[in-house]
């Protein structure tokens, strides 16, 4: 956004800044709201108090490894998988608990959980279901490829494993373990279900993302973008995906009809940077950006107003979440700093 770097950045006026040294792979906060987390790719943990930006951040020797994927927890603390095969839970005070280990060759790429109780975690080609006590409950699986993302619906009661050709939906409660499976032919990443449950929404290794309408099966092709998407996030009523990928926040329609036939919004973009992360705020058509030079937007989407959050220069920003008032935001970059910022009204 040409004339960003002259403006006033919210990390500087309400927020805390801290370089951790490694990549960070994941960032998120804890639903109880006393602590963020920061994963990072040497395997370490970082958890900052949320009601006290001044004070230390504690670090964990999480993982024997890399980190790889990070989840709020089904009630506090956050859920964290490796490339050891760990999945673990970090309480808000930083104790560690092994949840689940699944063999030192394998990967914990993708961990995310719900409320009512549930944890899923993809290793491999399978896809595991945990209970909130850490009791596998049944692994699903395998899909025809290592899986891309997982997702749960808004209910609990579906889970999405992208994979190569298309998209696995499994009932949770089911007893027969067979799932829908939603086609389109291609390898499938980042995943995003609408918080009606009606659409599901993949990013492909292609310049592109598919979607499919679950009344009918319906295909949703949206192109265009000069790289590959790898961020994707409803906003919160539903009425527009956010997506990474272009120099801008792409949005695409999913009201009147869209988003096929409807040309998407862009919004915060001008400079030629390409745009790496988003996350939709969970009450407001507001989504927050993240850009390959370290650039972090917020913006409105009905208005388009955009305001600065963090500057440029600390490389490519690779996490980036909400608390769940949407008074908080964590980010991090490629580079290893991470960021965490108070927006609640003073």
């Amino acid at each position: 956004m040409s004339g960003v770097a002259e403006a006033d950045f919210l990390l500087e006026q309400r927020g805390t800044g801290r370089e951790l040294g490694a990549w960070v792979v994941g960032a998120a906060f804890g639903r109880e709201g006393r602590s963020a987390g920061f994963a990072l790719s040497d395997g370490t943990v970082h958890l900052a108090a949320t009601a006290d930006h001044a004070a230390a951040w504690t670090r964990i020797e999480a993982h024997d490894g890399a980190a790889l994927s990070l989840a709020p927890d089904v009630a506090q603390g956050l859920l964290s998988g490796g490339d050891d095969g760990a999945l673990l839970r970090i309480a808000p005070d930083g104790a560690t608990e092994r949840v689940a280990g699944f063999g030192a060759m394998k990967w914990v790429d993708h961990v995310t959980t719900h409320p009512s109780g549930l944890r899923a975690a993809a290793v491999g080609k399978n896809l595991h279901l945990l209970d909130g006590a850490g009791a596998a409950l049944k692994t699903l699986g395998p899909h025809p490829s290592t899986v891309g993302g997982i997702a749960f619906d808004a209910k609990g009661k579906r889970v999405f494993a992208s994979h190569y050709n298309g998209v696995s939906a499994w009932f949770v409660a089911a007893k027969e373990a067979k799932p829908r499976v939603l086609e389109w032919k291609g390898s499938h990443h980042a995943i995003a279900v609408a918080p009606d449950g009606q659409a599901v929404v993949t990013a492909m290794q292609e310049n592109a993302l598919h979607g499919w309408r679950l009344s009918d099966s319906q295909h949703m092709r949206m192109s265009g973008y000069p790289a590959k998407t790898a961020s994707i996030a409803f906003t919160a009523k539903g009425r527009w995906l956010a997506s990474s990928g272009a120099d801008s926040v792409v949005l695409w329609p999913f009201f009147g009809g869209g988003p096929m036939g409807k040309a998407p919004t862009e919004i915060a973009g001008g400079d030629g940077v390409i745009c790496t992360r988003v996350a939709c705020h969970p009450q407001h058509e507001v989504v927050v950006a993240g850009f390959a030079d370290g650039l972090v937007l917020m913006a409105e989407i009905a208005s388009g107003k955009v305001v600065p959050v963090a500057a440029p220069g600390r490389g490519p920003v690779s996490a980036l979440a909400w608390n769940a008032a949407g008074t908080q935001l964590v980010f991090g970059t490629e580079t290893g700093f991470a960021g965490l910022l108070d927006l609640a009204k003073r």
